[in-house]
Formats: C-alpha cells, structure tokens, sequence
C-alpha cells in the first residue's frame, strides 16, 4: 500500500536525494510545511517569518518499507536533539518534524521517538504534528543534488552513500507462492517462518557453527547474515552483532506472550527471523539478533560463487 509521510529533516536539498535512494521510497518532493503564510517563495522562507520548515514529502511502499523503518533511516539523517539547525544551516525553517495525515501514524511516530530519546542524554528536538499545510518549492529546488551534483549537502557523506554501498538487490529474491512454501520447507521451518515460531534453544542446525560463509533466507534465499559477524553468545542460537545489510532485516514491535520485544523479519520473503536484543555483554557492539536457524540455510564460502553470491565475497576480504 503507498502511503504519504512528510519529513523535515534540514536543508531539503540533502534530505531529498538521502530519500531518494531508499528502497521502497516511490516519489519525493520537497516544499514547505506547516507555516502560517500561503504559497511561500524559497526566499521568503529563508528571510521572512512564515513559520515554514524544509519539507520532503514522500510516497512509500508501507509493504516494503514501514513506516517505523522508514523513520530509522531518516533519523541517521539528523541531529535529532538539535533545535532549528542540521549542519551549517540554521533558523526555524531548519528544524526537524515528521508531519503526518493519517491519525493512526501518531501513535507509530512517537512510539519510535521515544525509543529514539533513550539514546541521547539531550531532549528529542524532532516535532510530530499533523500536517497542516504544505507547498511545494520551486522547480530548480526539486531533484536538486541530481543537478548539481557538487551542490551543497548537509548529510555526513558516510549517511548520504550508505544506499549507494547496497550490494543485495531484494527484488532478486522473490517470495514464491504459499503452497510453495509448504511443500519446499520442513514442517520446522514452516512452524517458524510463517507461524512465527521459535526453535527450542540449543538444538538448532547453525546455533554453535562458525563456518566461513553467509547465512540467507530458507524461503527466498536472500542474504541475511555473514559468519564474519556471527559470535557465541551463550543463547542456544545463532547469534549476529548485525545483518549484512541493514535494509535486508525488517524490525517490528513484538508484544507477543507478555513480553515488548523487537521481532526481526526477512524483508522479501516476510519470513519470520527471530529478534534483536540490545545490552548483550557478549556481542562486540551490545547488539544481538538472535536468529532461528530453521529460517536460514547456509551458504559456505567456496560455494558462494556457485551459487549465486559471488558479488558479497568482499565480505570476507582482511
């Protein structure tokens, strides 16, 4: 289902082309939201008070791209404790806010803010308000990075080429039909997979192999996690400090069985994964995604180019 968010996030120009290159962002464009003047000119915003802040809106694939996972990657973007500048630009039409129309989002937006907040010892700057109004720039605001690409941008060029480093392409990994799903898993890997089941601890096939090589999908065959990544925990189960790509995982609230946990799923095949936990005192970075194995298959290394994954070889690169 496409759906319409509008982020503010700084200078429109950099928030724009970082959203652009997010897979399931289907449309941006930027403009000026919720001031208290109609049909406000660039100048205008910059020079007069009209209350405007730098809008991006955009259209996305709720399916594809949740809207929780969505605001994870637009929070890489910004100082969230910074109030009215991002980078070197500063005023009221720099400040932060997601904008929403859809009532039934307010509860997701400041759900994700609040758990934004407990990692900053500052207050979270980031407005969430209704939209109220919003107008688009000019012309030669819109795709303006695209233009000229040497223009100005005030994303950490890190943030701005994370999707230009992407190497996994989700629409490789189809998710086939559900009967054939059935008949291709084990009565196991059904349970946990499309059931949302969990394996009982230590007796999963990959819980204690560290095996050079990449662990993907069961169902579609995405890559999901590296070996390089992987790390004995103590759990009973494959344990990962973090998936090969971050946009390869979705993470979703899990209030399952009386407990608030972060469910993980597999982002082409919506298989069920697992969760991640964080405060882990054996993980390298205190993050642990604590995976089933009966949702993985793996893949050794020597076998990587055979079957199809030659392209994340670097991976094992010194």
């Amino acid at each position: 289902m496409n759906r319409t968010i509008y982020l503010a996030g700084g200078c429109f120009w950099g928030t724009q082309k970082y959203l652009d290159q997010i897979d399931g962002v289907l449309e941006t464009e930027v403009g000026f939201a919720n001031g208290h003047t109609e049909h406000p000119s660039y100048e205008e915003v910059c020079h007069n008070n009209t209350g405007h802040a730098e809008t991006v809106r955009v259209v996305y694939d709720s399916q594809k791209l949740p809207l929780a996972k969505l605001l994870g990657f637009y929070f890489r973007s910004i100082n969230p404790t910074s109030v009215n500048r991002q980078g070197g630009d500063s005023g009221s039409q720099y400040r932060t806010g997601i904008y929403y129309t859809d009532p039934a989002e307010e509860a997701v937006i400041r759900e994700q803010l609040q758990e934004l907040g407990k990692h900053y010892d500052q207050p979270i700057a980031v407005e969430c308000l209704p939209l109220a109004n919003f107008y688009p720039a000019e012309e030669y605001h819109q795709k303006y990075l695209e233009k000229n690409p040497n223009g100005y941008c005030h994303i950490p060029r890190a943030e701005m080429e994370l999707f230009s480093r992407l190497r996994i392409d989700p629409g490789d990994y189809q998710k086939p039909a559900a009967e054939s799903i059935r008949d291709k898993l084990t009565a196991e890997q059904y349970r946990v997979t499309q059931e949302s089941g969990t394996e009982r601890a230590f007796t999963g096939e990959f819980w204690d192999k560290f095996e050079k090589g990449i662990y993907v999908d069961v169902v579609t065959g995405e890559p999901l996690f590296s070996s390089t990544d992987k790390y004995e925990s103590g759990c009973g189960w494959p344990a990962f400090t973090k998936p090969i790509e971050e946009p390869a995982v979705v993470e979703l609230e899990d209030l399952s069985h009386g407990m608030r946990r972060t469910e993980v799923r597999s982002r082409a095949g919506d298989s069920h994964l697992g969760h991640v936990f964080t405060g882990d005192p054996e993980s390298p970075n205190g993050v642990r995604y604590c995976i089933n194995s009966a949702a993985l298959r793996f893949v050794p290394y020597a076998k990587m180019k055979a079957e199809g994954y030659g392209y994340l070889l670097y991976l094992f690169e010194e």
